[in-house]
């Protein structure tokens, strides 16, 4: 049974599933449609042309489909859509698109924590988890099951890979290939994610090659056009080779590597 608390405000155009909760003081606008069984919070603010999925859990004062923080933006119709089982923590914002993409896209078993920024017509996954204070810049794409340690800050336009980590308070000005762990300033790559890999069911031989390919990406004996030759031909049927060739040759704006003596690329494993 859905249940509106009366010292909410719930406009009768906006579409509302089975089994909803909404707590005191919330506002809800027209052209909004919440998927059924979804929470949203005392003082949470749900703006016209968001879309969330079923069961997403909305925290207090959490503001979703404000209009983009973008000077070019000129009232054009856009939208912001929630996959199903996001939660978005309190005080987080998330703005809907603009006329390049008409769409600001989170996907499924997202979590963002409170103060998150979300801009204007950034992409993210599924299983993706912004901690808290991290903030996206407009057009910013984040791949499945990447995670960003707090106060990270994103600039517009970056591409962060599939299962990636970046620690905290790091600022990401160039591209984070898939699967690695990146850190310290400048952002630096720093060996691949192997917890959140094994977390996530790679065998040790999927480990194992994703280390080599990025060993010879990010060690010191290869230009960056051999090291991808050299890729190719070595993994020609490998779909995480794929994956990561891909990336890295649609933009060849990358992280580097960390400075001399920080990282060895041989022998240690320092990705654990």
């Amino acid at each position: 049974m859905t249940t509106i608390s009366p010292l909410s405000f719930v406009h009768p155009d906006a579409k509302l599933g089975k089994g909803i909760e909404i707590l005191p003081f919330s506002y809800v606008e027209a052209d909004v449609v919440i998927g059924d069984g979804c929470r949203i919070g005392p003082s949470a603010n749900i703006l016209s042309g968001t879309r969330l999925g079923v069961n997403c859990h909305i925290f207090p004062g959490a503001v979703l489909g404000a209009l983009p923080q973008d000077l070019k933006f000129a009232g054009e119709y856009s939208t912001l859509t929630v996959g199903n089982h996001t939660v978005v923590r309190e005080s987080a914002t998330v703005n809907r698109g603009t006329a390049v993409t008409g769409n600001t896209a989170i996907g499924a078993r997202c979590l963002l924590m409170a103060y998150v920024h979300v801009a204007h017509d950034c992409i993210l996954g599924n299983e993706v988890v912004l901690s808290n204070q991290v903030q996206l810049a407009g057009h910013v794409q984040i791949g499945d099951y990447a995670t960003l340690g707090g106060n990270v800050l994103v600039q517009q336009f970056c591409r962060i890979g599939r299962f990636s980590f970046i620690g905290g308070a790091g600022l990401v000005r160039k591209h984070v290939p898939p699967f690695v762990r990146a850190a310290r300033e400048p952002l630096s790559f720093l060996g691949i994610n192997r917890i959140g890999l094994k977390r996530k069911g790679f065998s040790e031989e999927d480990l194992a090659l994703i280390q080599e390919i990025y060993r010879l990406l990010y060690g010191r004996t290869l230009l960056r056009q051999e090291a991808l030759l050299t890729i190719r031909e070595s993994y020609p049927d490998s779909e995480l080779a794929t994956e990561i060739l891909n990336f890295t040759e649609s933009d060849p704006n990358l992280i580097g590597a960390p400075r001399m003596g920080q990282l060895k690329f041989l022998g240690e494993d320092t990705s654990a």
